[in-house]
């Protein structure tokens, strides 16, 4: 064997050994986490940065057109492609015309097909917005296909039904209903007049109420975000309510037997995340892989430095034999499966099938940093809330974070959530990078190296590392070498794998205390495990269908207000920790 066969060899050991370098075109990550992990742009409007630059985007759209999936989300100065839902290669362009003015360059658009065309289409009141379209959008190749769109809206959406007919949806409004109108899918004029659709009935659905708790004190709720989706000849119109700023932001929907209705409402939020690291599902999208399974793209809350500070998730998505639609964001900010890594059957299990169940491994586990700045303490960065963040004092290369999960672990997987501390950019940057340096250790003394992206030229505000084969390890340091802007600082430094003891046991003393007066509320206790920190809660309208699931650390009960009026409930609940979930405990019904 000759010296370079050698050197070859040598290399390709390394290679086995250590993580994937920042995701780009080829690579093969077959798991992925939420907040998805791609270059946000910072918001461009200065009125929003009164208490800081941030990043920001939000009301997704993915769709997949000629086996590619296309993300476009409000005011990033471009969108996303990808042929994985992993590898996303951001394309530059604003979709504004020499008349067009202000801040809002692509809110909330709507992305939609018609044969081999892609048409695309921002938020706006007047008429003088333009419809884009593209037979090769992955070459960033488009042109006006209507200069001035007569109807205009906010919050759009186009749908192309399986006989060709094009229909288009709008509304956002604590007034107004979601609209609908058919439309000339040549000239884009209307056909006939616009319909009402549907209109929010708080008195009737608890989780439509506005408010973080629901309380409804000052405002009406929202209706915003159209969504259509056609399955088994039935019409599934999505809509978002009831605040893009709070944790129960969500996507409800509608179904009837025509794309201008009548529709009869789904009881409960079909897209729900009200509770773990990263919270909200609200204003997004379905889609299909390429498998033909179902997905949906929405919207995930901050809201620390502006109400509209937000990020992007995905979760698995479809239709049970009922034709009943679900969205399932059990564990949804835990690493999952990519589409192509794991065929979904079916829901019945509530967890997700996508779910890897690699757990988290350091939640509130001691950290030790290289230097604090004011009250951005350590705590935040391990305390599972994506709104409190550690920064150190500086940005400069040396700073660092580090995590002890108090004994040693199996780790396959890490998330790093940069937070925006001091940061000074507005709008979109295209050049911006992060780099660092994370060590691995048994003992805290012996360090080795586990990811090195010191020569990175990435943007990786939510870096999600899979690392090749699991590691053992006991303590995990993060050291800065670069950051774009502002100071270093961590939303989440998050560890996942298995901590090899026991799974919790099963929680007891569930209890539903449903109000008598306000049949839409509820309060949620249970005895506190000795072997958890944290617990899911499944719920539903049908006890084969407790299809959606709140998420709760570190605490015994939960005000639940998210209930139809005056129809019966079923509730299941279990622990989790950091080597896995308990069984769950025997359905509960609450009349």
């Amino acid at each position: 064997m000759n010296r370079n066969n050698i050197l070859i060899i040598c290399l390709l050991l390394m290679l086995h050994n250590t993580v994937r370098s920042q995701p780009i075109s080829g690579t093969d990550y077959s798991t992925y986490c939420n907040p998805i992990n791609i270059d946000y742009g910072y918001t461009p409007i200065p009125n929003f940065t009164k208490c800081g630059e941030h990043r920001t985007t939000a009301d997704p759209v993915i769709v997949n057109y000629k086996g590619d999936y296309y993300l476009f989300s409000t005011n990033q100065w471009g969108y996303w492609s990808s042929s994985d839902m992993s590898n996303w290669q951001f394309h530059s362009r604003k979709f504004l015309r020499p008349w067009n003015k202000g801040f809002d360059e692509l809110c909330a658009p709507a992305v939609g097909i018609i044969g081999d065309t892609m048409l695309v289409f921002g938020s706006t009141y007047t008429s003088n917005f333009t419809i884009w379209m593209s037979t090769n959008p992955k070459a960033n190749k488009w042109k006006p296909l209507v200069d001035s769109f007569a109807i205009g809206g906010w919050d759009p959406d186009f749908f192309t039904d399986t006989d060709g007919r094009l229909y288009f949806y709008n509304g956002s409004s604590n007034t107004y209903p979601i609209y609908g109108i058919e439309l000339n899918r040549k000239t884009m004029h209307s056909i006939g007049y616009r319909k009402e659709m549907y209109l929010l009935q708080p008195w009737k659905y608890g989780w439509q109420r506005f408010g973080e708790y629901m309380d409804n004190t000052f405002l009406d709720p929202f209706i915003e975000g159209s969504w259509m989706t056609k399955h088994n000849e039935k019409y599934y119109l999505q809509y978002a309510a009831s605040g893009t700023e709070f944790s129960g932001y969500a996507d409800g929907v509608i179904v009837g037997l025509s794309p201008l209705g009548p529709f009869n409402p789904q009881p409960d939020p079909f897209s729900f995340k009200p509770g773990g690291f990263a919270r909200g599902a609200g204003h997004g999208a379905t889609f299909q892989d390429n498998q033909g399974n179902y997905w949906h793209v929405s919207t995930m809350t901050i809201a620390v430095k502006n109400n509209f500070e937000r990020r992007i998730g995905i979760w698995p998505a479809g239709f049970d034999k009922d034709d009943v639609m679900w969205c399932n964001t059990s564990f949804g900010d835990y690493p999952h499966y990519l589409p192509a890594a794991k065929e979904i059957k079916d829901n019945t299990s509530y967890n997700s099938p996508y779910f890897t169940g690699w757990m988290l491994l350091n939640y509130e586990k001691p950290i030790t940093v290289s230097s604090t700045l004011g009250g951005y303490e350590p705590n935040y960065a391990v305390d599972e809330r994506i709104q409190t963040y550690w920064s150190a004092k500086t940005a400069d290369p040396g700073e660092f974070i580090q995590s002890d999960l108090g004994s040693v672990c199996t780790i396959n997987a890490i998330q790093i959530n940069y937070a925006d501390q001091d940061a000074t950019f507005l709008g979109k940057q295209v050049d911006s990078y992060i780099q660092y340096k994370m060590y691995y250790s048994l003992d805290g003394k012996n360090w080795k190296m586990l990811i090195d992206k010191s020569k990175n030229k990435y943007d990786v505000p939510h870096d999600y590392i899979e690392l090749r084969s699991p590691i053992k390890a006991r303590y995990i340091k993060l050291i800065n070498v670069h950051m774009p802007t502002g100071k270093f600082a961590i939303s989440g430094l998050r560890i996942f794998g298995n901590a090899n003891q026991a799974k919790p046991k099963p929680v007891e003393g569930f209890t539903i205390l449903r109000g008598e007066k306000d049949t839409r509320s509820a309060w949620l206790r249970w005895r506190m495990s000795d072997d958890a920190f944290a617990y899911n809660i499944y719920f539903g309208t049908k006890p084969h269908k407790l299809y959606n699931c709140i998420m709760v650390y570190g605490q015994n009960d939960y005000w639940f207000k998210v209930m139809e009026k005056d129809t019966p409930y079923y509730f299941q609940i279990e622990a989790i920790n950091a080597s896995g979930v308990s069984e769950r405990s025997s359905v509960t019904k609450s009349e």
